[in-house]
């Protein structure tokens, strides 16, 4: 009997100093996972504010049985996402606060077989130039069950979601380029177009640089335009005066609409031309501008299948109709080409 008392005696100590130790061992902790992404910050941060997006990157949603259902608007403040799985039972994470196109911050409770425990998400977009670092962030405090089911166990809890922080971002990273990568082209055959006057400045390039020279000579043009207070009619536009597409060269002016003709000082770089009525085969390029190429060749392909000539006296043009300094999302813009066909 002496020995079954020691023992319990024994067990009693080792439980009270088990439980001291597990109670005052800290239980705060953070978890963070960044990635730089080749994509803007508004971009990303629309991903991960709408939660219905969830659904595609999310590598919560590779645990067996997951059930997501969204609550409320899920891109605004209030709205979240609930879940059940057989592995962690319910939980739910809700927006509790959304600042544009910074900050994210979430709430997340979740029922575990332990009881319920809760911790405090944050996303933060930082951009680096083109790139944006995305940092995903749990903060939280441990319960004493929570400690000491963690004590126990060969995992403790950053190892737990550290690597499904890392295969979202993953996730996220594949599913943001995916959609910016989309495009597409529609040959929409001849029309006629109307012309006009336009303020416009010249250069030569490389058809790989177009795009860059052509951005920031629109800007020359735009502020001579409003520094002379001469009114802009319409989206700017490229004309190719020569295009050599086999060696991968141009001379091309950038030109901004003006509805009447203007009359510039002597040595201005910035000049008025006219553009005239004339018939063009039509082509819409949605996407981004780097598709260009694959847009032209299928027009070109349109006017030799359909019988037609290439006006050697007109001068090919493309029109931008969406502001890339507005639109983040390539997959969104919109460039028309216009070749003239006799």
């Amino acid at each position: 009997m002496k020995i079954i008392k020691y023992l319990l005696f024994l067990f009693l100590i080792i439980f009270i100093a088990g439980s001291i130790y597990v109670a005052t061992k800290d239980g705060k902790y953070e978890i963070t996972s960044s990635k730089v992404i080749n994509a803007p910050a508004p971009l990303l941060f629309r991903e991960v504010a709408d939660l219905e997006n969830w659904r595609t990157w999310n590598a919560w949603q590779e645990i067996e049985g997951m059930e997501m259902k969204i609550t409320g608007d899920g891109a605004r403040e209030g709205g979240g996402i609930t879940w059940q799985a057989d592995e962690i039972r319910d939980g739910r994470i809700q927006n509790t606060s959304v600042i544009p196109y910074s900050n994210i911050e979430q709430e997340l409770i979740m029922q575990t077989i332990i009881g319920e425990t809760d911790g405090k998400v944050t996303w933060n977009f930082e951009p680096e130039g083109e790139q944006t670092k995305v940092t995903w962030r749990l903060q939280g405090e441990q319960s004493f069950k929570e400690k000491l089911a963690f004590t126990v166990q060969d995992e403790d809890l950053a190892e737990l979601f550290q690597p499904i922080f890392q295969q979202s971002l993953e996730n996220l990273e594949q599913n943001v380029i995916r959609k910016m990568e989309a495009y597409s082209i529609n040959v929409q055959g001849v029309t006629q177009h109307g012309g006009g006057y336009y303020m416009f400045t010249t250069t030569a390039s490389k058809m790989s640089e177009v795009n860059t020279k052509a951005a920031d000579m629109v800007k020359q043009v735009r502020i001579f335009m409003e520094q002379n207070n001469i009114s802009i009619s319409g989206k700017p536009l490229i004309i190719y005066n020569q295009r050599d597409d086999r060696n991968g060269t141009t001379i091309f002016s950038t030109g901004v609409p003006t509805p009447s003709q203007v009359i510039t000082p002597s040595g201005s770089e910035i000049l008025n031309g006219y553009l005239e009525p004339q018939k063009v085969v039509k082509t819409t390029l949605k996407g981004h501008h780097k598709n260009a190429s694959e847009a032209w060749e299928k027009t070109y392909r349109y006017i030799e299948e359909n019988n037609l000539m290439v006006n050697p006296q007109g001068q090919p043009f493309e029109i931008f109709i969406t502001d890339i300094t507005e639109v983040d999302n390539p997959a969104l813009w919109v460039t028309e080409i216009y070749i003239p066909v006799e």
